[in-house]
């Protein structure tokens, strides 16, 4: 994707920029590479630093803000001529813990996540237009994520929240929340199923919270399931039967279990990296 924006701080006949990139597509951990191309105006400009920032949407108590949460710097302290064209390429690597944005195939509904280019010179700062940067899974989300449906969990919603999860390390100051419906075989133990990967570069920690709302005789409940994946031992185990394991030592005791392959099967669309 393209995007232009001529810069502010220059007013009429400023330089402008606009950032390509070389795939939209992008992979917690993973690089995502692109060219910043610079246009001079009509008058030379010192440019002090050209820097690209991954942003999102973060839900908080006190409101919904679009968080920068990781930048790379592209190039700094550099004269940018009238009418002169320069194009710089650039690379930044994701964060492990980047949100998701796609998955089954399809957008997460909910997500969004880009790439926002900020220019600055004599202090004054343009941060630009974003370019919508699409994330998928990692073979052991995708692994995970392919066994939830075959559980017969139905995906709802996607958003991501500040805070931290309790017992578990992370490096960005929020985490994704994944949202499914549970099948109707556990219905009377949980309302909803929510999803939170924490990766990093040796595996992924799957944190499943068991929701069951209040009502007029019971009170609402939370419960919690929690298991590790490896990157390298993805293919090695059935993570259905993992996933149903997990999820059953949390449920109360008599809870039904969970049939494996829960009436569905994972869609063909659902394709592994």
């Amino acid at each position: 994707m393209v995007f232009e924006k001529v810069l502010r701080a220059f007013g009429v006949g400023g330089p402008a920029v606009e950032t390509v990139l070389a795939t939209p597509d992008a992979y917690p951990g993973g690089e995502l590479l692109g060219v910043a191309r610079l246009t001079g105006g009509e008058y030379d400009v010192a440019i002090e630093t050209l820097a690209v920032g991954l942003v999102t949407r973060v839900e908080a108590e006190d409101g919904d803000a679009l968080v920068e949460f990781h930048r790379a710097w592209v190039a700094a302290g550099f004269t940018l001529a009238a009418g002169e064209h320069q194009d710089i390429p650039f690379s930044i690597t994701l964060p492990w813990e980047t949100p998701l944005t796609h998955a089954y195939g399809k957008k997460l509904s909910g997500m969004s996540l880009g790439l926002r280019t900020e220019l600055t010179v004599e202090k004054a700062v343009d941060n630009g237009d974003v370019n919508v940067v699409a994330v998928r899974p990692l073979p052991a989300q995708e692994a995970v994520l392919a066994a939830i449906e075959r559980l017969g969990f139905h995906f709802r919603h996607a958003d991501v929240e500040r805070g931290a999860i309790f017992g578990v390390r992370q490096e960005l100051p929020f985490y994704q929340e994944i949202e499914f419906t549970p099948p109707q075989v556990v219905a009377a133990a949980m309302d909803e199923m929510e999803l939170t990967f924490v990766a990093d570069p040796e595996g992924v920690e799957v944190i499943l919270e068991l929701e069951k709302h209040g009502g007029l005789w019971h009170r609402a409940e939370d419960r919690y399931a929690r298991l590790r994946l490896s990157h390298l031992e993805v293919a090695s185990k059935d993570w259905a039967l993992e996933v149903e394991s997990a999820i059953r030592g949390a449920l109360p005791a008599g809870a039904p279990g969970l049939p494996r392959d829960g009436g569905m099967h994972a869609p063909s669309s659902f394709n592994p990296r």
